[in-house]
């Protein structure tokens, strides 16, 4: 970079410098970490953050700033370094030096929730990219809502060679060409090296290609001369397309001995190669000492966002719209919630007997004019997971304001552009695919769970049910397997007026993601009453024993659940008092009281059996069963009826397992 370039009155050498400093004696104080990317990076941040990012660090939550997405996560002190120089106020230089220490803002990949300014959680490679994805739909969404005075804001992304590399990348880049999303930039560290060494050792992609292949404009610049990263930023922002910018860098920029190799990537310099980089890129000082005249530079770019927000603000104001947007920012779900609940009503008095999914279906249908922030979409599969409104509109190039994005065959891409979407505020995603899919979108939905946001998985075909396609699409082991992430609310509804319930909590929070886990095969209706959301208690007794106390008490979920009550009916006309307990979420149960959970499990004298179409993973331990009815392995290509026959999962054997344990 040359010298004669100036920031603020500073020269760009010292004011990239600082990243890199903070970045080197943060890892070198911690004993671990990864400079080689920040320091690598630091120039175009610089120019990145000095000339075209819109924001305001006094306000970190303005709803039309840029959005910043670093991808390279494990480059987390690049983030944070320049979270600290632009005076966003939580992150403080304590911080800095608390980098990947217990409790600290500053953890080893950046965390959303940790401190302000870090915009998504970062870390699994591609997923910062996948999520940008979802972050730029959900603007061109509002801005052609809500107009382009209140929403106009762009999505930036620092990508490295391993996020490209992830499979998940494909996915997000060819949704992101189909649809046009112009005021995506991505720009990608060019810098040839991972953690074994070459990227050549491993990949010999033509990436510029791949990205020209997808829909995207790639442009390439000098990843360490001012003018030159200025001149591809400066052409980005005039495109038709999302833009990659291959930003050629030297990962550990400054290094005399590990610049260029793998040895700057994931361990500290050590003293000597760090007093060295540091003289070699013209920086002295004690460590995590910034001169004023250069943190007094960072702080005018932080604070020079504040007139334009102002500007905003006072559109908004004026803006017809002004409490409708408000709503969306807000995340605001009452009128759906309202809409629900006459709709669970509805189908509580007309009792039909549907396959959940299309009961979920219903249930969207009966809220999607009500609470405009629904957007959905499915992986390919909209006939079968029942996830379109009739009459809405496709989301699209030409109709931004549509509502509903055909993803293609890309479940993982779909779930991490979800987790954009919900990051980005406004609208609250929901898509569908199969549940046995929810092998491709996992890792999206684990990163979900972990940041707290609130996004809609709509997953049918649910078990052996789906019949015969066999055990590729048959689900067994989905649900113990979603069940065990921690923060993700697993629902499994027995009938239409469970389905609209599970929505309602699904809705109703804001603290993680669900999953609704839907049938294809019909099953009957079971509640006539829907005054009460009982499914929001995790478990509930649906029907009680007869004839005196409980005897046996059949614990079920989805489509499993009518058979339990089929299978109480048996028992309790041979003289065993036999109840149902419904459980379509093991984690709000989990979330009870005591008492209630007492009171739903019942006493040790019953005979506890539970029933569901998968393996018994966790059965055991929520409700203290004795026996489990399921499956033990893969399913089987038949028709529904004959694979439940064939494993044993019928009313007749539940009867005949409690009448044997009662025999014992």
């Amino acid at each position: 970079m040359a010298k004669s370039e100036m920031i603020e009155g500073v020269e760009a050498r010292l004011m990239a410098g600082a990243i890199r400093a903070l970045a080197m004696d943060a890892v070198e104080k911690a004993k671990s970490g990864h400079p080689g990317m920040p320091m690598g990076m630091a120039d175009a941040a610089t120019v990145l953050f000095s000339r075209f990012l819109k924001f305001d660090a006094s306000n970190p939550r303005w709803p039309d700033r840029d959005r910043f997405v670093l991808s390279a996560g494990h480059g987390s002190m690049l983030l944070y370094a320049l979270l600290y120089l632009t005076g966003y106020e939580d992150m403080t230089l304590e911080e800095i030096k608390r980098f990947r220490q217990l409790g600290s803002k500053t953890p080893g990949h950046p965390e959303y929730g940790h401190a302000e300014g870090v915009e998504t959680t970062t870390g699994p490679l591609g997923q910062g990219l996948a999520n940008a994805v979802g972050m730029a739909m959900a603007e061109a969404h509002l801005s052609a809502r809500f107009g382009a005075d209140i929403v106009d804001h762009r999505t930036w992304v620092i990508a490295g060679d391993g996020c490209l590399m992830e499979g998940v990348s494909q996915e997000a880049i060819a949704l992101a060409g189909r649809q046009k999303l112009n005021k995506l930039i991505v720009i990608w560290d060019d810098n040839s090296i991972s953690i074994d060494g070459a990227i050549s050792l491993s990949d010999a992609t033509d990436q510029k290609a791949r990205f020209e292949a997808s829909g995207w404009r790639v442009l390439a610049c000098d990843g360490h001369d001012y003018a030159d990263i200025a001149k591809a930023l400066t052409a980005a922002t005039k495109s038709d397309r999302p833009v990659l910018i291959a930003c050629k860098t030297t990962i550990g920029y400054g290094a005399p001995n590990k610049a260029g190799t793998a040895k700057a990537h994931g361990e500290p310099l050590g003293a000597e190669e760090l007093a060295a980089a540091k003289a070699a890129i013209g920086w002295s000082g004690a460590p995590f000492e910034i001169p004023a005249g250069v943190l007094a530079a960072w702080r005018q770019i932080g604070a020079r966002g504040g007139d334009a927000r102002d500007a905003w603000q006072g559109r908004l104001m004026q803006s017809p719209q002004r409490r409708e947007f408000e709503t969306a920012i807000a995340g605001d779900v009452e009128a759906a919630i309202a809409a629900l609940g006459m709709h669970a009503a509805k189908v509580a008095t007309e009792k039909p007997a549907l396959a959940t999914r299309a009961s979920s279906g219903a249930a969207i249908e009966s809220m999607f004019a009500a609470a405009p922030e629904l957007f959905g979409g499915s992986a390919d599969l909209t006939g079968s997971n029942n996830t379109l409104v009739k009459g809405a509109a496709d989301f699209t190039p030409e109709n931004r304001a549509g509502r509903y994005v055909r993803y293609g065959i890309r479940e993982h891409g779909m779930a991490a552009a979800m987790n954009g979407m919900a990051l980005h505020g406004g609208v609250i995603p929901y898509g569908g695919t199969f549940l046995t899919f929810s092998d491709y979108s996992r890792p999206a939905i684990r990163l979900g769970a972990l940041m707290g946001i609130r996004v809609i998985h709509v997953m049918t075909h649910d078990s052996i049910g789906l019949g015969e396609d066999g055990p590729t699409h048959q689900p067994v082991e989905h649900l113990a397997a979603l069940r065990a992430i921690p923060n993700l609310h697993m629902f499994r509804p027995a009938d239409a007026v469970e389905a609209a319930e599970c929505w309602q909590a699904a809705l109703l929070r804001n603290d993680g993601p669900s999953v609704l886990a839907l049938s294809r095969q019909a099953t009957p209706a079971l509640r006539g009453d829907a005054s009460e959301n009982l499914s929001i208690k995790g478990a509930y007794e649906l029907l009680p024993a007869e004839g005196g106390a409980s005897r046996v008490a059949l614990f079920a979920t989805g489509t499993e659940v009518a058979l339990a009550v089929k299978a109480r009916e048996l028992l309790q006309a041979q003289g065993v008092p036999t109840r149902v307990v419904s459980a379509p979420c093991f984690e709000l149960f989990e979330q009870q009281s005591d008492a209630y959970q007492d009171e739903v499990c019942g006493d040790d004298e019953e005979v506890k059996i539970g029933v569901e179409a998968a393996i018994g993973q966790g059965w055991f331990e929520a409700f203290g069963l004795d026996v489990f009815i399921g499956v033990s392995g893969f399913g089987v290509s038949a028709p529904a009826k004959d694979a439940y026959a064939h494993f044993g999962i019928t009313a007749e054997a539940v009867a005949e397992a409690a009448r044997d344990l009662l025999d014992t």
